[in-house]
């Protein structure tokens, strides 16, 4: 009976440890028998959609900002929209002299046009005016944001050859980052699909719609530009002539994470908040809210102590990403708490200029020369501007001259007064020279230098300087129309 029973044990313990195996070997065929057919149906759509984007760029010379260093080339990946439309990013088509596009399969590259461009969100949309182009091409759907954990395919053509790339990864994080190219804080996606030189631009599917558009990467991760950015850009861009940007307050917060904080702004136990410690002066948000309010709410949303909303059920993200996709002007209605009263304000906010440098692209540098002294406005900002366009403005660089002799070691300097009157920003410094009214030209430097010039003599010499040094103008387009 001892033996009967062991071996009856053993034969049903067989038998289920089989049933688990076989079960278990269905589920992971089944997945990946899935996962095959979504890579095919990826296939299938990136042919006729995913195109190489090649570009031709030429960006100004830092230190001669009159003259543009010898061009580059480069290539990316874009994809077709509505309305015959490649989207593409921004950085793959910055300061662009030429754009060219070519289709899966096809020896034949296109002339581009770039017909919008939104270097805060890193994406740009292409314009192609030949039908043959168009041709059995396919416009593709967008989706929704991903899952964690959801698998997702990047599409793009890789630099190192010519054939379209698909690579697999799943989503591991979703939150609003940095992008590297403009220095933007927007709404990203991160995956563990490999993005490469030349995958910019391509589109990330899941479910054989697009869910973001790939835009960085490094050795063990990727980014993905997600879908809310993505259709803001694109409806921005249609309904103005030029893509307005993103709307923020123009506000910097600090977590509320701490029970005697909340409790010496006078927050209740039920409230959670952030609190308000700067206001740029040229935000809609200037002169309503104050330093030392706490923003417990937007549009009836709740802001968490740690400066997040509820994003999905269990996903949570910063408090920004809701601001920035409203329109321009759009209404927003702001919960307060001040002084341990509770306060509701209206405001129509707007793009607010960013407090931190960032670069400058599709745009020539502004510079101003007067008799060998060549100002550029500094790439640092002014740290609370009181004024919209407010720069610091840099005695870049002293040509040699006899009317500079013993101020070429003011390299770099910052300008702080023309004439005794105060310099807004290099437009203000241009008016100033121009109009001076007395023998000698005084620019107060800092460091407590001084430059003195005669004005009439400086102003004779300045032709003749720009002639020795092979300088075309005396200053960039957009200082010619004061």
């Amino acid at each position: 009976m001892f033996i009967g029973s062991v071996r009856i044990l053993i034969l049903r313990c067989s038998s289920t440890s089989s049933q688990s195996v076989n079960t278990t070997f269905s589920r992971r065929f089944s997945s990946v028998l899935a996962a095959e057919n979504a890579k095919d149906s990826v296939i299938d759509l990136a042919l006729n959609s995913v195109v190489k984007v090649f570009c031709s760029s030429s960006k100004s010379n830092a230190l001669q900002p009159w003259q543009k260093n010898l061009p580059r080339r480069c290539s990316g990946s874009g994809f077709v929209i509505s309305n015959n439309k490649i989207l593409t990013n921004a950085h793959v088509v910055a300061d662009h002299t030429f754009v060219q596009v070519r289709k899966h399969g096809s020896p034949t590259k296109f002339k581009a046009e770039v017909e919008s461009v939104g270097h805060a969100c890193d994406l740009a949309i292409l314009k192609i005016k030949s039908k043959t182009f168009w041709k059995d091409l396919k416009p593709l759907d967008f989706g929704d944001v991903p899952f964690l954990n959801e698998t997702v395919f990047v599409v793009g053509y890789p630099r190192g050859g010519d054939n379209i790339c698909i690579t697999k990864g799943v989503v591991s994080r979703i939150e609003v980052g940095r992008y590297s190219y403009s220095k933007t804080s927007l709404m990203t996606i991160q995956t563990d699909a490999a993005i490469n030189p030349g995958n910019s631009g391509g589109p990330a599917f899941m479910d054989n719609k697009v869910v973001g558009v790939a835009f960085q990467g490094n050795k063990d991760t990727g980014c993905i530009i997600p879908t809310p950015v993505v259709k803001h850009f694109i409806s921005g861009a249609e309904e103005n002539d030029k893509f307005p940007g993103f709307c923020s307050l123009g506000i910097l917060c600090q977590h509320m994470q701490n029970a005697r904080m909340r409790n010496y702004f006078k927050m209740t136990p039920k409230m959670t908040g952030v609190l308000i410690k700067r206001i740029n002066p040229l935000s809609s948000s200037y002169g309503i809210l104050k330093k030392d309010d706490v923003l417990l709410s937007i549009d009836g949303v709740s802001i968490g102590n740690d400066e997040t909303v509820v994003f999905r059920k269990t996903e949570s993200i910063d408090f920004n990403h809701l601001v920035s996709m409203k329109k321009p002007c759009e209404t927003t209605i702001l919960k307060v708490l001040r002084d341990g009263k509770t306060h509701e304000f209206n405001i129509n906010i707007t793009p607010v200029e960013p407090l931190l440098p960032v670069s400058q692209f599709d745009k020539l540098p502004s510079y101003y020369i007067f008799a060998g002294l060549v100002f550029f406005p500094s790439p640092q900002p002014v740290t609370i501007p009181k004024k919209a366009g407010e720069q610091i403005v840099l005695l870049s660089q002293v040509l040699e001259d006899e009317t500079t002799v013993g101020y070429t070691f003011l390299n770099n300097s910052r300008v702080k007064k023309v004439n005794g009157v105060q310099v807004e920003n290099l437009k203000h410094l241009r008016q100033l020279i121009d109009k001076c009214c007395t023998e000698d030209l005084r620019i107060d430097l800092g460091n407590d230098n001084t430059i003195i010039i005669g004005y009439k003599s400086g102003k004779r010499a300045t032709p003749k300087i720009l002639k020795r040094y092979g300088i075309p103008a005396t200053m960039s387009n957009d200082l010619q129309s004061l």
